[in-house]
């Protein structure tokens, strides 16, 4: 099984972001990280003077929770999101994301901004919009 995840959730109706949303609703055994679900949160919060309120926000979380598995951060995020994080250089977000892939079991990130961890304990990270 080849289980994939985007640390991209689309937010408004462009071009990349039609992408994004053609990948989600296309994902087979596809999951939602936690740590993707709150950055897709903080992130939209940039959105409201285009009218993309929190609200809108929140009901389109509940769409991509209606179409991926939901999975929660364990113990072992924190321990390889801190090595990640303070040995490897990765951000704090991009870390936690990738520690959760791994042990989510996700073979394919999907991501336009992870560099320097295209290959990743099993997760190999593409740019879909490459």
């Amino acid at each position: 099984m080849t289980r994939t995840s985007s640390s991209t959730p689309a937010i408004g109706l462009t071009h990349s972001v039609r992408g994004a949303l053609d990948l989600i609703t296309n994902a087979r055994d596809g999951v939602l990280l936690w740590q993707v679900a709150c950055e897709f949160l903080t992130a939209s919060r940039k959105l409201d003077k285009q009218g993309f309120t929190p609200a809108h926000a929140w009901n389109r979380l509940g769409e991509f929770r209606d179409l991926l598995a939901l999975v929660l951060p364990t113990d072992g995020n924190l321990t390889r999101a801190k090595e990640l994080h303070l040995i490897r250089g990765a951000s704090l977000w991009d870390a936690l994301i990738l520690a959760a892939c791994v042990e989510a079991g996700v073979e394919i990130l999907y991501s336009e901004d992870l560099p320097g961890f295209e290959d990743f304990e099993g997760v190999h990270v593409i740019n879909p919009f490459k």
